[in-house]
């Protein structure tokens, strides 16, 4: 009997990777943005204008966006950015409102934001140079939370804010597990703490909305372990890499942490906005923890 001839074995992921990967990578875009650019013919790789993002490119392949060699890929950085109100999560606005990335610092280069804040929200927002880190930390399956401080406008029924953690749906889009706790009812006004894990597109303005509530300044100040801290609006700071290779310790170094119930959405919520005292972070701002056992370049806080 003839020895049936042997399949060659599947292609080893080690020998190359998604080009959309790698141009994300390069800093030059996110994954999704790279897959439109090349579904635009901007991307050529071996002289090859392509048309579709599922070509597996090498180091020694040659890829060029817009006539221009890929960038060599640099070092994996994150920045802490307090986002003022009123500038666009979005590198080219088509109304000519001013955006995030026109207010950076030069030296920084070009960045890509992890999420996004709208127009008329504050806070942090957190930066990168690496389009795939960014792509990671958004998805939900990170575990990482968001922690918003909330000013809204009418009565809070704490009841509805319990049935919250069950999850809800307003104009039948179905939003997550949210934990919201009603720190201060000030007059005609109330400020809220609240922590979800998804942070669609104006999700807590609209679940706001649908319990009678009208949001009228609305702040992050934590995503996942980092902390908005004493940043200032405007003000940017650089996450240190061996802070920032601990917090995505795990499986290849990118999976994150799971995240402490201290800093989650159990997190204990402070009284009044105006006058609570700025969360206790390291320099890096990474919120201190109550344990004397830390990892490396986590420093300690005090006991309460």
């Amino acid at each position: 009997m003839e020895k049936e001839p042997e399949q060659p074995l599947p292609e080893s992921p080690e020998k190359g990777e998604r080009i959309a990967k790698v141009m994300a990578r390069a800093g030059l875009c996110s994954r999704r943005e790279a897959e439109r650019w090349i579904a635009e013919g901007r991307v050529r790789v071996d002289g090859k204008v392509l048309s579709t993002p599922a070509v597996t490119v090498t180091d020694d392949s040659n890829v060029q966006v817009d006539g221009k060699p890929l960038p060599s890929k640099q070092p994996m950085r994150l920045w802490r950015y307090h986002k003022p109100p009123g500038l666009v999560t979005s590198h080219n606005d088509p109304e000519g409102r001013p955006t995030v990335f026109d207010r950076l610092p030069k030296n920084i280069g070009r960045v890509i934001s992890i999420g996004r804040l709208d127009l008329n929200s504050e806070g942090l927002l957190l930066l990168t140079n690496d389009g795939e880190l960014a792509r990671r930390l958004e998805l939900p399956e990170t575990g990482w939370t968001r922690r918003y401080r909330v000013r809204a406008h009418g009565t809070v029924v704490e009841a509805k804010l319990q049935e919250l953690e069950n999850g809800i749906s307003v104009s039948g889009i179905a939003y997550g597990s949210i934990k919201a706790v009603l720190d201060k009812q000030q007059g005609a006004n109330a400020w809220l703490t609240m922590s979800l894990q998804e942070g669609r597109n104006r999700e807590i303005r609209k679940v706001l909305e649908h319990l009678g509530l009208t949001v009228n300044r609305l702040i992050r100040v934590a995503y996942g372990p980092f902390q908005l801290g004493n940043l200032t609006r405007g003000q940017t700071a650089e996450v240190t890499g061996k802070v920032l290779r601990e917090q995505l310790s795990g499986t290849g170094g990118g999976a994150p942490r799971p995240q402490s119930k201290k800093t989650g959405a159990g997190a204990k919520p402070t009284k009044g906005w105006a006058k609570k005292k700025p969360v206790k972070t390291t320099g890096t701002g990474i919120r201190k923890r109550k344990t004397l056992k830390l990892k490396p370049g986590v420093t300690a806080g005090k006991k309460p």
